[in-house]
């Protein structure tokens, strides 16, 4: 059986991918990372807390979701043993508002604590918005304090793993969502621009792609492992592990 290692986004916490686990079913191992929460780390150091979730007994498929995306690409590019394929959703491998870099100093003072829970709903979520989806979201982020968030964003604003696409040999699946208000569909054509080979699916959804359609997003995501090993094969959605 494959495994699946699953990178979070900007809180770091794992906790908005329990809908995208349990779509999964329970006979396949999945590896949700998390990041410290209350310690100030930058991209490099985030990447070594990463590769601790990594299997060392049996293959995996690596995903990184948004923020992560440029640790599963350098993770990627290393090519760790056991390492089948790649997933990224709604990320990006360098800054992907790079008319936004000039603020960074800035973000230093900016009260992300005090953000409204509507400001933020409307960028990740948009018209999916639900009230358990904000009550997730504000569970989640009141584990992270302020300076970690703040670094997180400082670190996207300055972040370029673009070369490193280049040395990344197995297959990679983009999960593209067509609403996204905060990763431009650029990201993702840069990307392809570098590995052509990328197979990019497009959803109906937001930024929170994985956590407004689990379902959808875990099929696909099987689908890509069958294309990769048939005999390995995640359960999602109907589909039994071979």
């Amino acid at each position: 059986m494959i495994a699946l290692v699953l990178l979070p986004g900007l809180d770091g916490t794992g906790l908005q991918l329990t809908n995208l686990v349990a779509s999964f079913g329970s006979e396949v191992k999945i590896i949700v990372a998390s990041y410290p929460t209350n310690v100030v780390l930058d991209y490099p150091e985030l990447e070594s807390i990463a590769r601790s979730f990594l299997p060392q007994d049996q293959p995996f498929i690596l995903l990184g979701e948004s923020f992560s995306g440029p640790i599963a690409i350098s993770i990627a590019a290393s090519r760790p043993p056991g390492l089948r394929g790649l997933v990224l959703c709604c990320s990006f491998a360098r800054n992907p508002l790079p008319s936004f870099a000039a603020l960074r100093p800035l973000l230093c003072i900016a009260p992300v604590a005090s953000l409204p829970l509507s400001l933020l709903s409307f960028f990740v979520l948009g018209r999916f918005s639900s009230p358990a989806l904000r009550q997730s979201l504000a569970e989640s982020l009141a584990q992270v304090s302020p300076s970690v968030l703040r670094a997180r964003v400082r670190a996207v604003l300055s972040v370029d793993r673009s070369a490193a696409l280049s040395r990344i040999d197995v297959p990679m699946l983009y999960l593209r969502a067509a609403e996204d208000r905060l990763v431009p569909r650029s990201a993702s054509q840069e990307i392809v621009g570098l590995a052509p080979a990328t197979k990019v699916v497009e959803f109906s959804a937001p930024h929170f792609l994985l956590q407004v359609l689990p379902s959808q997003a875990a099929t696909t995501i099987h689908k890509f492992s069958v294309t990769i090993a048939p005999t390995m094969r995640l359960k999602a959605d109907g589909y039994a592990a071979a």
